[in-house]
């Protein structure tokens, strides 16, 4: 675990960071396209890279719903200050500490339609809301907070990614629930020790918030700090 943490330090650092949250770019990157152009409904999950150190280990999840016919973006976060939970305190597609997002994951057409109504239910109910609750490691964080979406909106079945740490955060003391992908089940140590075990997902062994692991469905493993790397992705 420990080598590719260092790379991925030597990545970040050759990346530079904001001086702070004040001086980062927090505009739209321009990744999705004007709402008003997508007619059908999509709902996706954006991931970034976080700020300063925190980049070294970790992204940003944010949760982007437009209802089928809808003209503009919604955009939910988590942050660590004031009252967690937002809506559209950002660009939909917004720069995070000036770290440009992609999408994780994403539902489009009558899949997606269906899902809106019953995400938004599942943030109203999010357990972690008040001002005070988020706790950057091991959570309740952003993260956290996406996972905790995903996991109690039915139908809901998507694959975070393993940098995202605290989406294996399932509350204090040992806990078991489903999968992301709805494709087998993870257990948690109040997030700092984990297994997920899964279809989709593979095998995940959750240390201190970072993942490694296998994941035969994709031909990928998956590594502290680096992420995802699939021979898929080299076709």
């Amino acid at each position: 675990m420990a080598v590719p943490i260092a790379i991925g330090a030597a990545l970040s650092l050759s990346r530079g960071w904001a001086e702070s949250w004040r001086t980062a770019n927090w505009s739209s990157s321009h990744l999705l396209p004007d709402a008003a152009k997508v007619p059908e409904a999509r709902v996706l999950i954006l991931a970034a890279r976080t700020g300063r150190w925190k980049s070294i280990f970790a992204e940003h999840l944010a949760l982007v719903v437009k209802p089928e016919g809808a003209t503009s973006w919604t955009r939910y976060d988590v942050v660590g200050w004031g009252n967690p939970v937002r809506r559209d305190a950002y660009a939909a597609d917004a720069f995070w500490y000036g770290n440009r997002p992609y999408v994780a994951a994403q539902v489009s057409g009558p899949g997606a339609a269906t899902l809106i109504p019953l995400i938004e239910q599942a943030i109203a109910r999010y357990p972690h809301r008040e001002a005070g609750s988020y706790v950057v490691w091991p959570g309740p964080n952003s993260n956290s907070f996406v996972a905790w979406v995903v996991r109690n909106t039915p139908g809901f079945d998507v694959e975070l990614p393993p940098a995202a740490v605290g989406k294996d955060y399932l509350g204090p003391g040992l806990a078991v629930d489903r999968a992301p992908s709805g494709s087998g089940w993870t257990v948690s140590a109040a997030g700092v020790l984990g297994l997920t075990l899964a279809l989709r997902e593979g095998v995940e062994l959750s240390l201190l918030g970072t993942t490694i692991g296998v994941d035969p469905d994709d031909l990928a493993v998956k590594l502290p700090s680096l992420g995802k790397l699939s021979l898929l992705d080299l076709r």
